[in-house]
């Protein structure tokens, strides 16, 4: 099977296109590094030609809200029409479970338009809703900090290993489109303030967390439903203490 990986020198995109090189398929993994460009549409046709499945999982480059927009609305219609165009059978898009309410976002309504051009477009199509990664734990913390205190909401959360992301994008990749959502989370849920404050426990960061319920989270107010998967989501194995123990082995 020929799949082409948007975004996949990333956090997940490395790992799932060596997960499936791994399994014998034919992996591009597409960026403009690569001369693949879904903003200026560069080399699309090209490496689309004879491809059964794309993966998207490239990200904004930028956070700021009318860039997020921008980015995820231009790369979306030129990615679709190009797979349209080259008779792909599946298209397969990495997004964040809660994206649909967390419309306070600048960072989500860029994530919202996206999704809509998938759900639009004539190409059949996955959408893996995954909760935070524990990876970006420290730069939710850094979010939050003042130069004194981290203020986090004390939302509820259920964060996942990238591993866990990567074997659930391997099978979503793999499998039959759903024409809908497949939810992924991690095995605890537990209130964001909290897990960051072990998060800095384990890592030996002496800054203090506050529980603040204005505390924003990408722009957004959180409420306890935000951040969690609803009903039957795939549920990662790694919980936070193997995959903090992880992080630290030697190389």
């Amino acid at each position: 099977m020929k799949i082409v990986v948007i975004g996949g020198s990333g956090l997940i995109g490395s790992k799932l296109v060596s997960r499936l090189q791994g399994l014998g398929h034919e992996v591009i993994s597409a960026s403009p590094a690569s001369g693949v460009n879904t903003i200026t549409g560069e080399g699309l046709a090209q490496v689309l030609t004879g491809t059964d499945v794309v993966v998207d999982v490239a990200n904004s480059p930028s956070f700021e809200d009318k860039a997020v927009l921008e980015f995820f609305q231009t790369s979306g219609r030129n990615l679709l029409a190009a797979e349209a165009a080259a008779g792909v059978k599946h298209h397969v898009a990495l997004s964040v479970v809660g994206t649909q309410k967390l419309t306070e976002s600048g960072y989500f309504r860029g994530k919202i338009a996206q999704e809509n051009l998938i759900t639009a477009s004539p190409v059949p199509y996955t959408i893996v809703h995954s909760t935070q990664f524990f990876e970006f734990l420290g730069g939710i913390a850094q979010s939050g900090f003042d130069g004194q205190t981290i203020h986090l909401s004390p939302a509820y959360v259920q964060p996942i290993a990238s591993d866990d992301v990567a074997d659930a994008m391997v099978d979503a990749t793999l499998g039959k489109p759903v024409n809908g959502i497949i939810e992924i989370a991690g095995p605890e849920r537990v209130r964001l303030s909290n897990l960051v404050e072990r998060y800095l426990i384990a890592s030996k960061d002496d800054r203090k967390v506050t529980s603040d319920t204005n505390a924003r989270y990408f722009g957004a107010i959180l409420t306890d439903d935000m951040l969690v998967p609803t009903t039957n989501p795939r549920i990662g194995k790694i919980d936070f203490e193997n995959w903090f123990a992880s992080q630290r082995k030697p190389v």
